[in-house]
């Protein structure tokens, strides 16, 4: 799965984290949710691992779980979905800086 690699990645974290709080929220769905965010979250570390290393997949999968994790008390304070989109664009905006841009800058 060569073709993998070449994929942004960006996009897939807001997909796990958006998609799954949509499926939570709107269809009631927790385990719809689960399996959204998850399955984003394993295509991007198997992604990561690939082009960038292990070091900059560990720090990617911590940084989409952290934002999965504070989403929850965040949404306290400021609502579910400012909360999730304010996670999202960190989330999404470290790994264009990690790893997407460097699949630009290197062809990768």
């Amino acid at each position: 799965m060569a073709h993998m690699t070449s994929i942004p990645t960006a996009p897939l974290v807001a997909t796990g984290l958006v998609g799954g709080y949509a499926a939570a929220r709107h269809a009631g769905r927790s385990d719809l949710a689960t399996v959204v965010f998850a399955g984003a979250g394993l295509v991007c570390a198997r992604s990561w691992l690939r082009s960038s290393g292990g070091r900059v997949a560990g720090v990617l999968l911590g940084t989409y779980l952290v934002a999965f994790w504070i989403s929850h008390p965040l949404s306290r304070k400021i609502g579910g979905w400012p909360s999730v989109l304010s996670v999202t664009a960190a989330a999404a905006a470290a790994t264009t800086g990690l790893a997407d841009r460097r699949r630009v800058d290197t062809g990768a």
